[in-house]
């Protein structure tokens, strides 16, 4: 039964964004594209996916991490963090979390075999709203851990006035609909905000296939200016993208993509080319 429910409010959910983002997407296109374009019913089961399994997979590794900290991290630390003020805690998680997603899918570029995973992200080769949850479920979860341990370690999840912090599940809230957003087929900027806060026009040359001196930038979620502080950032005033997606082919079968990070490098390349990071 709860089952049955998840899948009902993805499908409300999935109707709300639909007519938000496509109408956008119609009006203020960054690329002409068919509103049915290529591979999209393998994009809308990613989208189903992505929105069941990563909270099934994420609970006993957060939990071990909870132990973990109440046993190893001073009751002291922990209080003091709970003393600040909503605000402060809810900025201070913003910018950690930040940072831990930032590493989280920069380590998924660099390492290759977290690559592996993250290659079916970036083997979209258009985008728009819905390729925002077009990620292995191993991939997902390994950037949002990434994000939501140090706020653990940190005592930024503690509960408040005897009540469980709702912390992670807004940070995780905003950044899936910032998501949606950044990936969708719009140029905007939003002028020198644009450098504060992640749009379309930056993240969209995260996606870049337009050669090696585009590619393996701009890893922030939500904070462009993260970016600058790691020497990632590339946001140029005067053009935006023109391809997108990866050199190599992966599997067009959804089973077959989701298998595929998990078979040999051998047996991989024998198939569709060796996955490697443009």
């Amino acid at each position: 039964m709860n089952l049955l429910v998840s899948v009902f409010r993805l499908c409300v959910w999935l109707v709300l964004l639909s007519l938000i983002f496509v109408p956008l997407e119609r009006l203020f296109a960054l690329h002409p594209q068919k509103i049915l374009r290529k591979a999209i019913l393998t994009d809308v089961a990613y989208y189903f996916l992505s929105g069941l399994i990563p909270g099934f997979l994420l609970g006993a590794p957060l939990a071990l991490v909870a132990w973990l900290v109440h046993r190893a991290i001073p009751g002291a630390f922990t209080s003091a963090v709970t003393a600040w003020p909503g605000w402060l805690r809810m900025l201070a998680a913003l910018v950690v979390t930040e940072i831990g997603f930032y590493w989280g899918h920069r380590w998924s570029h660099e390492i290759p075999f977290l690559w592996r995973f993250h290659a079916i992200h970036h083997s979209a080769e258009h985008v728009d709203f819905l390729v925002s949850t077009r990620a292995h479920p191993v991939d997902m979860v390994f950037t949002r851990l990434c994000g939501l341990i140090p706020l653990y370690v940190l005592g930024l999840t503690a509960p408040l006035r005897g009540r469980a912090s709702l912390v992670p599940v807004l940070l995780l809230l905003l950044g899936t609909v910032w998501g949606f957003f950044v990936h969708a087929n719009l140029g905007w900027r939003f002028g020198p905000l644009g450098w504060l806060i992640a749009t379309p026009a930056f993240h969209h040359w995260h996606h870049s296939n337009d050669g090696p001196a585009y590619v393996n930038k701009n890893y922030a979620p939500f904070l462009p200016w993260v970016d600058y502080v790691f020497g990632t950032l590339y946001l140029p005033k005067d053009k935006q993208p023109a391809h997108y997606g990866i050199d190599e082919s992966l599997p067009t079968s959804l089973l077959d993509q989701l298998v595929r990070p998990f078979e040999t490098p051998k047996r991989a390349s024998e198939q569709s080319g060796v996955l490697s990071n443009p």
